[in-house]
């Protein structure tokens, strides 16, 4: 099978040496495959293309730098200002940025180069790591000094996030997108078990800046890596960039018309308000319930990283057995078990083993959550729906983690531990009718369905609003079938743009039907004709296969009136 070009060219030394380390990790497994179907692909594939594998290594290796610096953040608050509130606010101050300013960077990285975007963002965020690490090694630092830089530092995570996510696609082919994405996830987790423990050890013998110099060094790798990639050029439009607040409306559009992004939204709510009880309170958990030091805390969180990655290799022969639906509520509930032993057994042992079940809870149910998410999306609203995404993840765990602080302050640690997991198995049955998508269900490869608008003279970009109706001829007894039909055609309509839709029937002619929507302007409509995909044109088929035989839908455009002339 010849592979899509990915940026770089795919170098068989460097796929071969990750496909033999994974193999070894997965227990065996042969990783090279000749069959092209999906069931008979190896999880490691990904691996095959270079430029896959150098910015996964990257991200990986300035991962493990972020995680010392969390855990070293989140140690330092203990030292300075013990109160559960304050180090929960550490967790808080992390989502907050991210949660008021991904959508902005979603858009931003669907409307510049994401590489740019990533290189400058990637840049300040070494700078703003390095001056903190200056702070804490000159012992200026104070719990709001601490908060502040923890603050941008999640800013700057908010503008990579999207676009982070948003490249996957470039980099592998669409074959491939599942099993590169859980290998995201496996990487973050890989640096999870590696970083708290270094961080802890570090922090215990060297002193609690130099995680923070650690992690500065790390965003220079990956600069490097960034700086080698050479991603292809986007495909040439002849319309204009979309405007930045026309360009966050639109992804606002999409996802609310998305049904598939709205379960995966609300299911992501539903657990990550209650999971971020076990991070924001797990500093807390091994100084104060264990009463360890900053080793203990690292070990616990690299039991989490273990966790995730053993979680992660099981995960392809899991989601063979059992649906994302499935999977999602077994990691949901086997967190909650997590918070019990957490709440109600103060020992080591307990709290080590307890950390490694959450570690593969949290990677299967985020994974699920990812893909999801990623599969519901077009690619030219990917890094916006993403973003949106990523808003209700940190929103979720900012709230959650204030909440949980709140209530630790309160009733201690335990009971908030007990309380989150009583709230999380109850969030798992309410929100269970919203079903995630586990295959490649929609296919939003633009497909070129709609013919050009037939126009007597050539129409300004920036007029609008623009009205399209379409007259159809149903016969009266498929009236029911094919509203229906409709309703799942003015779903597509909304996601791209139209802002009103109606659907009418002729009183002196049965079976007349008369569909009309809106959108804001020329260019707009003529962008939904670019954008019109393989999924689009499958919902429409729907509709007009119950057209009457021999008749064709009549298709009008209608301009508001050129006031200016």
């Amino acid at each position: 099978m010849e592979l899509p070009d990915t940026g770089a060219k795919s170098s068989p030394l460097l796929g071969r040496a990750w496909l033999f380390l994974f193999c070894v990790l997965n227990q065996g497994i042969d990783p090279v495959t000749t069959d092209d179907s999906t069931d008979s692909r190896s999880p490691w594939e990904p691996f095959r293309h270079s430029a896959f594998a150098i910015l996964w290594t990257a991200t990986v290796i300035s991962n493990i730098g972020t995680w010392m610096h969390e855990v070293a953040s989140g140690w330092l608050m203990t030292s300075l200002s013990p109160s559960p509130l304050m180090v929960a606010l550490v967790q808080a101050a992390t989502s907050a940025p991210v949660f008021l300013f991904a959508l902005a960077a979603g858009a931003l990285a669907d409307l510049i180069s994401r590489r740019k975007l990533l290189i400058t963002v990637t840049a300040l965020l070494f700078l703003n790591t390095l001056v903190l690490a200056g702070l804490v090694l000159s012992e200026r630092a104070t719990p709001a000094i601490l908060l502040l830089f923890t603050f941008l530092n999640g800013a700057g995570a908010a503008f990579v996030a999207p676009a982070w996510q948003a490249i996957v696609p470039q980099l592998v082919p669409r074959p491939e997108l599942q099993s590169a994405i859980a290998l995201n996830g496996v990487g973050v987790n890989i640096s999870r078990a590696i970083g708290p423990a270094v961080a802890g050890a570090i922090i215990a013998t060297i002193g609690i800046a130099w995680p923070y110099l650690v992690n500065a060094v790390s965003f220079l790798v990956v600069l490097a890596a960034l700086f080698w990639w050479n991603p292809p050029a986007p495909p040439p439009s002849d319309l204009p960039a979309e405007r930045f607040l026309n360009a966050m409306r639109a992804g606002l559009r999409y996802v609310h018309a998305s049904a598939a992004m709205r379960a995966t939204l609300v299911r992501a709510v539903a657990f990550f308000l209650f999971v971020s009880a076990f991070w924001a309170l797990l500093p807390l958990v091994a100084r104060q319930e264990l009463q360890g030091g900053p080793q203990l805390y690292g070990l616990i969180l690299a039991a989490v990283g273990v966790g995730a990655v053993i979680g992660a290799l099981f995960l392809p022969k899991l989601t063979k057995k059992f649906s994302a639906d499935q999977l999602a509520a077994l990691g949901t509930l086997g967190t909650v078990l997590v918070l019990v032993v957490l709440a109600l057994l103060k020992r080591t042992d307990a709290a080590i083993a307890a950390s490694l079940l959450a570690g593969m809870c949290w990677i299967t149910v985020l994974s699920r959550l990812n893909i999801s998410a990623q599969l519901a999306l077009p690619d030219w609203v990917r890094a916006r729906g993403l973003s949106i995404y990523i808003t209700i993840f940190f929103g979720a765990m900012m709230l959650g983690s204030i909440l949980w602080g709140q209530v630790a302050s309160k009733i201690g640690i335990p009971g908030a531990q007990l309380i989150a997991a009583a709230g999380a198995t109850l969030a798992t049955l309410l929100t269970w009718r919203f079903k995630l998508l586990q295959s490649d269900q929609l296919n939003h490869a633009p497909s070129g369905y709609w013919p050009q608008p037939v126009v007597a003279s050539e129409v300004a970009l920036d007029r609008g609003p623009v009205m399209v109706t379409v007259q159809y001829d149903i016969a009266p007894s498929d009236t029911d079938a094919f509203i229906e039909a409709m309703l799942h055609l003015k779903a597509s309509r909304e996601r791209h743009g139209a802002f009103a839709w109606g659907l009418f029937e002729d009183v002196a002619i049965p079976g007349r039907m008369l569909e009309y929507f809106i959108e804001e302007s020329w260019v707009a409509h003529m962008r939904h004709h670019q954008r019109t995909s393989i999924l689009d044109g499958q919902i429409q088929q729907q509709a007009l296969k119950y057209q009457r035989p021999g008749t064709t839908p009549v298709v009008t455009h209608l301009l508001a009136p050129d006031r200016s002339r």
